[in-house]
């Protein structure tokens, strides 16, 4: 997928954890779980926003677009 998700990477440097992280932003450690592992099809702005915020980041800090291979 060109789209990665780096948000393991945005929590390593704040230092936040999973839990700390699904409080702040009032999602369950499942949808964040699915969105920090990759998986997600879909991220709404509002919560990317809420994300943000709590990482105190850019949303491009998160979200990264990466040519495939046979391109």
């Amino acid at each position: 997928m060109p789209i990665v998700v780096n948000l393991d990477v945005m929590m390593a440097k704040r230092k936040m954890s999973l839990n700390e992280l699904s409080e702040k932003v009032d999602l369950t450690l499942a949808n964040l779980s699915i969105l920090k592992t990759g998986k997600a099809k879909a991220v709404r702005f509002s919560t990317l926003e809420a994300i943000c915020k709590a990482l105190d980041c850019q949303p491009g800090d998160i979200l990264e677009f990466v040519k495939d291979e046979g391109e």
